[in-house]
């Protein structure tokens, strides 16, 4: 058992998405940095209050801090569009691979029904 999971701990896979997790999680953490510093300033402008994660509304005893939410919002957009940016950019980078069909195509099966039909007359 112990080999079996050295071997799959040493599957490129395995390294690439800790390796990823690894990453994501530092990127988080700017992107966290980004929003709470840079961004909810600047919407906080317009709003008449410069730190979002304060705004709360309470109903009751129960306080709702829907300004941490707009931040947590605000970070997945941000995270997410980055991450597009980079898909996309891999996307163009990754040589395209040929595309494997199943089968031969309808106009291809017809041009062999055609040359076995010819093949079949002159025999």
């Amino acid at each position: 058992m112990l080999k079996e999971f050295k071997a799959f701990i040493a599957r490129g896979n395995v390294i690439d998405l800790a390796v990823g997790v690894i990453i994501g999680s530092a990127f988080t953490a700017i992107v966290t940095s980004l929003t709470t510093n840079l961004l909810n300033p600047f919407i906080g402008l317009f709003l008449g209050k410069i730190d979002l994660s304060n705004l709360v509304f309470s109903v009751g005893a129960a306080h709702f801090r829907y300004g941490a939410f707009l931040n947590a919002i605000i970070n997945f957009i941000i995270v997410a569009f980055v991450v597009f940016v980079l898909v996309k950019g891999i996307n163009k980078l990754m040589p395209k691979k040929p595309t494997e069909t199943s089968g031969p195509t309808p106009t291809e099966q017809y041009l062999a029904e055609i040359r076995d039909l010819l093949k079949a007359r002159d025999r």
